[in-house]
């Protein structure tokens, strides 16, 4: 017997009933052979974690940009925290942990270079259409990587959709990872913004933290376990009970009041914002610069957009280091 065949049997004798399992996926855009060791989930993970999109998450923005310091998040390590957590949750109440892993590490592949800066530049350039970092994770995914997508499931397609927004995932993995998203994105926050003189542990609100914890892990543990208790209590719910939801909400306002906008942490965004803008008036005005397989797609979708795929796969350091050749004199070479 196949030992993907193996595994598709110990789902169905372990897993709980609320789990969506591996041999029930809706499948893939295009037909695709089976694996005979992994399940459709395990190698959506693993198709995710060898392409380049996840590797240049190392070097995006999460919240401060170009940090000097070593120990402040980036893109790839937000993404392994929401992993971490997320696997942890659906681990516990016996849902798909593959299916959970897979949507957490590829939610974010479509983040721009300088974090949520680059994104409402691009946004607010693009115009009608626009740009989320949601809708351009899907794009990566569907066609962009290696010129062709990643071929994923349904299931883990719209769990990196849905990641963010009003619109619920269809599948309980995938609500595990869009609040996984944000109890990462909460409490690494916040340990950054220490770290970096943005706040002080006596800034924040003491009534929150008397709730989730003084200390980090506290806090995540805190959300994690109440999250799982909800869900073994009440069986197909993804949420955290009243008193610990209200806390995690009134911390999440704090940060943004305090962090994400108008804050030391933010104060070189308007030269992300200008950076942006530049190159991508440049490529408009200069589409033969355009990388060949970006310009063979300007026919089928547009300029604006193929500009747009262009900079959003851009790490931060590769989008300065473009914008100082295209816009910053170089010495003259001395023979």
């Amino acid at each position: 017997m196949e030992i993907r065949r193996q595994s598709e049997q110990l789902e169905r004798l372990y897993l709980s009933p609320y789990a969506c399992f591996s041999d029930s996926s809706r499948g893939r855009l295009f037909p695709d052979k089976e694996c005979a060791v992994r399940t459709v989930f395990q190698r959506d993970r693993d198709r995710i974690i060898h392409s380049k999109s996840f590797r240049r998450l190392k070097y995006k923005t999460q919240v401060f940009i170009i940090p000097e310091g070593d120990h402040f998040r980036t893109r790839l390590t937000h993404t392994l925290e929401v992993a971490q957590i997320a696997r942890t949750i659906a681990r516990a109440l016996r849902l798909n942990e593959d299916l959970t892993e897979a949507i957490a590490l590829g939610h974010d592949l479509g983040h721009t270079p300088f974090g949520h800066a680059g994104e409402a530049a691009l946004n607010s350039i693009i115009g009608e259409t626009g740009f989320k970092h949601n809708l351009q994770s899907l794009r990566v995914v569907d066609i962009l990587e290696g010129g062709r997508g990643l071929n994923l499931t349904h299931e883990v397609r719209d769990g990196i959709l849905n990641h963010t927004g009003q619109v619920q995932p269809l599948t309980l993995e995938g609500r595990i990872v869009k609040i996984a998203d944000r109890i990462a994105y909460i409490n690494h926050d916040i340990d950054d913004a220490i770290r970096g003189g943005v706040l002080t542990m006596e800034q924040l609100p003491a009534a929150c933290l008397d709730v989730l914890g003084w200390q980090h892990r506290e806090r995540i543990n805190t959300m994690v376990t109440d999250l799982i208790k909800t869900g073994l209590s009440c069986p197909g719910k993804i949420s955290m009970s009243e008193p610990i939801q209200q806390a995690t909400d009134e911390l999440r306002s704090f940060m943004f009041r305090h962090v994400y906008i108008g804050s030391e942490a933010k104060l070189e965004e308007n030269k992300a914002v200008n950076l942006i803008r530049a190159l991508y008036n440049y490529f408009l005005n200069n589409q033969a610069d355009l990388p060949v397989e970006h310009r063979l797609r300007v026919g089928e979708t547009g300029v604006k957009l193929v500009i747009a795929d262009y900079i959003a796969g851009m790490t931060d350091r590769y989008a300065i280091a473009m914008f100082k050749k295209l816009f910053v004199p170089q010495g003259f070479p001395v023979v």
